[in-house]
C-alpha cells in the first residue's frame, strides 16, 4: 500500500513539474527570450518537430486541402503552391503555436480563418455549423489543417465532401481513415459515431447533414452512447 502511495505521489509530481513547463514556454512573442521559448514549446511540446518533414497535406477537392498543423517553412511553400487562404480548426487563442501561425500568415500574405473542432468529444452543434459557415465564405485554395491531420482534419474534410460537394456519405468519410492516421477504435472514434448516427438518420429520412446538425444532433446524446461502447469492449 505504501508502495502504491509512492508510486502515485512520484506519478503526480512528475505531472506537476511538466505542467508547469509547458506554462513557462507556452508563452506570447513579446521578446527574444519569449520567441525561443514559444520556439521550444512547438517544437517539443505540440510536436511540430514531427511535422517538418511529415505533412499529412493531401487535396481533397479542386483547391481544398488538408494537412498537419504547418511550420513556417511550409506555409511558405503552400502560398508557392498557390493556396491562399488558411483554415485554423484548432481555434484562435493565446498559444504559442496559434501566436507563430498568425505571424507566418500575415508574413506571407495568406488570409487566416479560425473555427473550433473537438477531436475527443462530441463537437457543439454551433461549432460544426461555423465550419460549415467558413467553407462558404472561404477564399479557394484554401487548406484546413488542426494538430496532426488526421481527426479533426479528416472530420472537416468529410463534411466538406457531403455538404460542399455532394458526396454521399459512405465515400465522403474515407477522409477518417487509418491512412490519415486516424483510428476509430480510439477516443477520435467519437467522430465517426457522430457519422454513424448521421448515416441512420440519412437513411430513414434522406435528411441532409447540415439540417440534421441544426434539428436533430445532440453532442450529449452521442458522446453517451460512445462511452457506454467504449466500457462494454
Amino acid at each position: 500500500m505504501d508502495g502504491n502511495r509512492g508510486r502515485m505521489g512520484l506519478i503526480s509530481r512528475i505531472q506537476d513539474w511538466e505542467r508547469g513547463l509547458r506554462a513557462s514556454l507556452n508563452v506570447d512573442l513579446s521578446t527574444p527570450e519569449n520567441r525561443r521559448r514559444a520556439a521550444i514549446y512547438n517544437l517539443f511540446f505540440d510536436h511540430a518537430v514531427l511535422r517538418i518533414l511529415w505533412t499529412n497535406f493531401f487535396e481533397i477537392a479542386p483547391g481544398v486541402y488538408r494537412s498537419n498543423h504547418p511550420t513556417h517553412a511550409r506555409f511558405a511553400k503552400m502560398k508557392a503552391l498557390g493556396i491562399r487562404t488558411v483554415l485554423n480548426l484548432r481555434g484562435a487563442g493565446g498559444a504559442a503555436h496559434y501566436l507563430v501561425e498568425q505571424e507566418s500568415c500575415a508574413a506571407l500574405g495568406l488570409g487566416l480563418v479560425d473555427v473550433t473542432l473537438q477531436a475527443r468529444s462530441a463537437a457543439p452543434a454551433e461549432d460544426i455549423l461555423s465550419v460549415i459557415a467558413a467553407f462558404r465564405t472561404i477564399e479557394k485554395p484554401f487548406v484546413m489543417h488542426c494538430k496532426s491531420g488526421a481527426d479533426r482534419a479528416g472530420f472537416a474534410s468529410t463534411i466538406y465532401l457531403m455538404v460542399n460537394e455532394g458526396e454521399p456519405l459512405e465515400k465522403a468519410r474515407r477522409m477518417l481513415s487509418p491512412r490519415y492516421l486516424h483510428f476509430r477504435f480510439t477516443k477520435t472514434g467519437i467522430l465517426d459515431h457522430i457519422l454513424d448516427s448521421y448515416g441512420l438518420a440519412e437513411a430513414r429520412t434522406g435528411i441532409g447533414f447540415e439540417d440534421w446538425v441544426r434539428t436533430a444532433y445532440d453532442p450529449a446524446v452521442l458522446q453517451a452512447e460512445f462511452d457506454a461502447g467504449r466500457r462494454a469492449t
